[in-house]
């Protein structure tokens, strides 16, 4: 049955059985159904939305569901209502303040070495990012700094904000150009089953000035990654990212992660649907994680064509930060 078809039978079903299932539910059963028909199709890539392949080591780790003792499996076998959760407020940044990023919740990560992808900006600490009018502004600008052309911030709530599961929320204006590359993400605090990426990366917002408007969420693991050309993710467009503020936001389950733009649900990373028996490899988002806020200049990907110098210095404006967490997890 192709994917079409499939969409098109749901829609029926939904129509004909007068279904009251709410706007979110009903986006999730589409976007899981698109998820089963991508795994029966064996796509290897499906538009530029997603992009996925299987190595030959995945597909060794691909087998029958006997061959598994389920108890070593990740991201199996919960069980709970997501419309039941209930979320406590426990931890934020409304930058209701004046100055540099509170230091009892922000730090820094500093330095200009390319950081894995050729970037060319030196994160400094606290020159490029300040709190003014209920706002964070980060700055790239380009200039000479230690042997670097450019200079911006990369924030980290490294051991002051860490968490294992919850709504994390992010309400930003991005910059725009050629050459740019903001960031919403989150790493692993402990690394405990690894160098990048076998410990993972959860990439809540990323956005490249040559594709303005695109947005992308992402899941980086030691199975899917963009090293191997694997990594698993989906974007949306909004075509007023750099004049308006959204809401960028992901919902971390013990076996899933939803991606949102302004609460509009548009990705489900699930490993169980795509793999029998998760491990680390496909599964390692059951430590904690911490949050980054940056705007890398140039790059792999946020250079790949070009870099307009004409437009710094460019800024992402951030309006608050938010994470809650429910007790049933």
């Amino acid at each position: 049955m192709t994917k079409q078809l499939l969409l098109i039978v749901l829609m029926i079903i939904f129509v004909v059985s007068g279904c009251s299932t709410p706007a979110d539910e009903t986006a999730e059963l589409i976007i899981e159904a698109e998820n089963e028909t991508e795994r029966m199709e064996d796509e290897n890539q499906v538009d530029t939305a997603v992009e996925t392949s299987t190595t030959d080591e995945q597909e060794e780790v691909v087998k029958d569901e006997d061959d598994h003792d389920h108890s070593l499996c990740k991201a199996v076998g919960y069980d709970y209502d997501e419309d039941s959760l209930e979320y406590t407020l426990v931890w934020s940044d409304e930058f209701d303040y004046e100055g540099l990023p509170d230091e009892t919740k922000w730090g820094y990560d500093v330095g200009g070495s390319g950081w894995g992808n050729n970037e060319l900006q030196y994160y400094t600490e606290g020159e490029n990012a300040y709190v003014k009018d209920g706002f964070l502004t980060i700055t790239a600008r380009k200039e000479d700094y230690n042997a670097m052309a450019y200079t911006s911030t990369r924030l980290i709530s490294k051991n002051k904000g860490d968490w294992l599961y919850g709504r994390i929320e992010v309400n930003a204006k991005l910059p725009s150009g050629k050459g740019t590359w903001p960031a919403i993400w989150m790493l692993p605090t402990d690394w405990k089953y690894g160098g990048w990426p076998r410990s993972g990366e959860i990439d809540i917002m990323e956005h490249v000035g040559y594709e303005q408007g695109v947005v992308h969420g992402t899941v980086h693991t030691n199975a899917y990654n963009h090293m191997k050309g694997t990594q698993v993710g989906k974007h949306v467009t909004r075509d007023d990212v750099s004049d308006a503020f959204h809401l960028y936001a992901i919902e971390w389950f013990p076996d899933k992660i939803k991606f949102f733009v302004d609460d509009k649900l548009y990705f489900i990373y699930k490993p169980s649907n795509m793999i029998n028996c998760p491990t680390k490899d496909e599964w390692p988002f059951d430590q904690r994680f911490h949050l980054l806020l940056n705007i890398a200049v140039g790059g792999n990907w946020g250079g790949a064509k070009g870099i307009d110098e004409s437009i710094f210095p460019q800024e992402m404006v951030v309006d608050y930060v938010r994470v809650y967490q429910s007790d049933a997890f």
